[in-house]
């Protein structure tokens, strides 16, 4: 999944970007609202975590307008303030979320997994395709006949052709979505990163396979 971070505080910025990164996350991060909008308005993001007290414009001015561009990516504010007040101006202007500082970062990844579950999933953290299972907690990828656990990228990219079975993503979905805006990676890093998951698929004896259409991107179809 990848994550829009607006934190101005730098320590505190680099702080999540660990957290997150090392919890299989690709982060974009920012550290002002206004940035934050256009981010938003350019980027594909599958939830933003933004301080209120920031430059140029604050964390709910920077919600307002992303809300009435009508994008609906969940958000989860974090903000040193805890008065009900805030709480409630904070959700009232489309906050998913509300964390306040200082927080422990198992209860951020266990808000942020909650915010972003997908109605789909059979279970709260595990997405299925024929007999392949991910474990989005546990990072781990099975079938029947065995497990891996994954790290970064490959975890990403199954992730989300398990999340759009039988839907093609482009290459340039992949880079945009892993990657991120900021990335200077090559392309080649996306057919790099499907050979190693098609190994894995193999020695799992997956009834699934990642299938190449020409010109067009890859999906996760079944073959039994």
């Amino acid at each position: 999944m990848r994550i829009l971070l607006a934190e101005d505080e730098s320590s505190m910025a680099r702080a999540l970007t660990t957290i997150l990164t090392r919890n299989n996350y690709s982060v974009d991060c920012v550290g002002d609202g206004e940035a934050a909008v256009t981010y938003v308005r350019t980027g594909d993001y599958d939830a933003i975590i933004m301080d209120i007290m920031m430059p140029k414009m604050d964390g709910i001015t920077a919600l307002k307008e992303i809300r009435a561009k009508g994008n609906v990516t969940p958000v989860m504010l974090l903000t040193a303030k805890s008065e009900i007040d805030d709480k409630v101006d904070g959700l009232d202007s489309g906050a998913n979320d509300y964390l306040t500082k200082p927080f422990s970062s198992r209860e951020l990844l266990a808000r942020l997994r909650a915010i972003t579950r997908q109605p789909a999933a059979s279970g709260d953290n595990i997405l299925r395709f024929a007999n392949l299972t991910l474990d989005r907690a546990s990072f781990e990828l099975s079938t029947p006949t065995g497990k891996f656990r994954l790290a970064g990228k490959e975890f990403q990219m199954i992730e989300l052709l398990m999340s759009n079975p039988g839907v093609l993503i482009s290459t340039d979905r992949f880079m945009d979505k892993i990657w991120g805006l900021d990335s200077d990676a090559d392309i080649n890093v996306v057919w790099t990163y499907l050979s190693y998951l098609r190994k894995k698929l193999a020695a799992l004896d997956a009834h699934v396979i990642i299938k190449a259409t020409r010109n067009a991107g890859y999906s996760l179809e079944e073959t039994k």
